[in-house]
């Protein structure tokens, strides 16, 4: 039995982006030096959040592609998700590589609305679809959060 090529491409491009995000991710000396808040779940936490996000999304991609009516919602679909794993990627930059979560802050806006624009989007093609991207909406709500409260207790950044 063949894997189609959608579910490969969709694979592909979660493990790429996750992969991004964690080249991005640097938990060192900077990172351990910031005052975090009361709810901040513990590191090992991350990892399985976004493996499953990741994988929820690969599948609601491949979901709403095989319902997609014609090649121009496929590409459609195909450049909402590499807008979407563009600022996923460009996220984790801000915050951990340049140290500025208060720019992070401003970016996971746009972040969180991508997320929303492809429930949307695919809600169009396949409900379910639009629900496996629920869990990645509440978590990239819930990253703000984290974010916000991370600029309240660091901040000023880029003073030094």
């Amino acid at each position: 039995m063949s894997v189609p090529k959608p579910v490969w491409v969709a694979a592909l491009a979660a493990f790429a982006v996750a992969s991004l995000g964690a080249l991005m991710t640097d938990l060192g000396p900077w990172y351990r030096g910031l005052i975090q808040p009361s709810f901040q779940p513990p590191d090992w936490a991350f990892g399985p959040a976004w493996t499953t996000i990741f994988a929820l999304a690969a599948v609601a991609g491949v979901q709403a592609w095989q319902r997609a009516p014609d090649q121009g919602s496929r590409e459609w679909l195909l450049v909402m998700f590499a807008l979407n794993g563009f600022l996923n990627v460009f996220w984790s930059l801000l915050y951990f590589r340049l140290h500025r979560p208060d720019w992070a802050l401003y970016e996971v806006v746009f972040l969180w609305l991508s997320v929303l624009l492809l429930i949307v989007v695919l809600g169009r093609y396949s409900r379910p679809s639009a629900w496996l991207l629920a869990p990645y909406l509440g978590w990239v709500a819930f990253a703000g959060a984290l974010n916000f409260a991370s600029v309240r207790l660091n901040g000023p950044f880029g003073t030094h």
